[in-house]
């Protein structure tokens, strides 16, 4: 080949190249354009590939009432992405010596019920079988000691025996937050600043509190019905080690980059974080691929390696997405209660080449009951019922509205869509299930196409 043929060829290739990643970039920002114009999504959103950033926006107000807008240094409650900074933390002092993940709790609290039997891996991985969460204490404005946060978990009721079942729990890595402060000596959230903010140069993270003045924080909003309230008061006393951290989505591609490498952990503490420590027991994909800290390769990975934790708490709806073999990181921070994960799962679908359906205003019509009654079945591990004419999606909690002879939408949600199918006899024989704007065909048990 001639070199002037070469060169055109590689100019050539890389105007496609570019032109590709243009047209990536367009329909990204189509899609999170539907989610603010549609859903009123408010929050920032990072979109990132090989290190290329496709999409970095700010959406809606980081405070209503003010109209103060949300901008790209907008800092946003983590929720339960705070349980990653905690895994690391553990399996960094696991690594100085300092506690071990086979330490039981005991060690640490020593009248705690059964505590001899609870370790602190099980604490990691939502085995140890201690409550779900604090209750409504998160609520009460009574100042909150150690002390009395650790009676008043003593005090709740355990779900099954350590280590025979999962079952996540908050009340798990509030505990871990203590530990950390036991074995390291300085308190939780001066110990992440240290040991783990400040290597991954994280300038933009840290640690609620009671009495905190966060520059630049966003405020929590949450559904009533059709409208938006405020969040009520947090206690953050209760929300350390399972929540209570703050950051930019900048922030959190800062951590992503600290993880590639070993700067933050050996390989070997990354390995144990990364495993699916749960996968002998039963469950759908989801609790069952945990980690330390962190899901691994859940049920919605879209067919590519997915390493990943979601958080929802009073308004904050957060998703920290990394696909580290296709160098893919989505980041979807919202502080208006956002599906964040449903989102995110929708951008990566963009850059995975699926069809996304871009959000759009649905209108509801009328359809008579009695032709409702052939959409009723089980579609693989999808259930229609048709009570008192009627449709609902998997249980009588979730009604589906019609929007067309054979669509239907979820009023609380309405990016989750299903579309009957039915072939030239009009026998429903299957369904698309739209999540996110990425449609998925199931068909119909005993059901035929022909």
């Amino acid at each position: 080949m001639r070199l002037a043929s070469l060169i055109l060829l590689i100019m050539l290739c890389g105007v496609g190249s570019g032109a590709a990643q243009s047209t990536v970039q367009q329909r990204l920002a189509a899609y999170m354009q539907g989610q603010h114009i549609v859903n009123h999504f408010s929050g920032v959103v990072l979109v990132t590939r090989h290190d290329s950033v496709l999409l970095h926006q700010a959406y809606g107000l980081a405070d209503y009432e003010w109209a103060v807008p949300n901008t790209l240094n907008t800092k946003f409650a983590l929720a339960s992405i705070t349980k990653t900074f905690t895994a690391i933390a553990v399996l960094q002092l696991a690594e100085r010596g300092q506690l071990q993940l086979t330490d039981k709790l005991n060690k640490y609290f020593p009248r705690f019920p059964n505590g001899q039997a609870i370790s602190l891996h099980q604490l990691l991985t939502h085995t140890s079988g201690l409550a779900l969460d604090f209750e409504t204490q998160y609520l009460d404005h009574t100042a909150v000691s150690p002390d009395s946060a650790l009676a008043f978990i003593q005090r709740l009721p355990v779900r099954f025996a350590p280590g025979t079942q999962v079952g996540y729990s908050n009340v798990g890595y509030y505990l871990l937050g203590q530990i950390i402060e036991k074995a390291s000596g300085v308190p939780y959230g001066e110990y992440l600043q240290r040991k783990i903010l400040e290597v991954a140069s994280m300038t933009d993270t840290g640690l609620n509190s009671n009495t905190a003045l966060v520059p630049h924080l966003a405020r929590l909003y949450y559904r009533e019905g059709a409208t938006f309230v405020k969040n009520p008061y947090i206690n953050w006393h209760l929300n350390v080690g399972h929540d209570g951290l703050y950051a930019t989505a900048a922030d959190l591609a800062k951590l992503t980059q600290a993880l590639r490498g070993t700067k933050l952990l050996s390989q070997r503490s990354k390995d144990l974080m990364l495993t699916q420590h749960n996968s002998h027991f039963p469950g759908n994909g989801f609790i069952d691929r945990y980690g330390y800290g962190v899901l691994v390769n859940p049920y919605y990975n879209q067919g590519h390696y997915l390493l990943t934790h979601s958080g929802g708490f009073f308004g904050a709806m957060t998703t920290w997405d990394w696909y580290p073999n296709d160098d893919i990181l989505v980041t979807v921070l919202s502080n208006n209660e956002a599906e964040s994960h449903w989102i995110s799962y929708g951008l990566a679908a963009i850059l995975f080449g699926k069809a996304v359906e871009i959000p759009y205003h649905h209108q509801p019509v009328t359809i008579t009951p009695e032709r409702l009654l052939p959409f009723a079945g089980k579609y693989g591990t999808v259930t229609i019922l048709h009570t008192n004419g009627q449709l609902y999606l998997q249980d009588t909690n979730t009604p589906l509205v019609p929007e067309s002879a054979r669509k239907f939408f979820r009023p609380d949600n309405p990016d989750r869509t299903v579309e009957f199918l039915t072939n030239a006899k009009g026998h429903v024989y299957g369904l698309v299930l739209t999540k996110g704007g990425v449609k998925e065909t199931v068909l119909k048990q005993k059901a035929s196409r022909k």
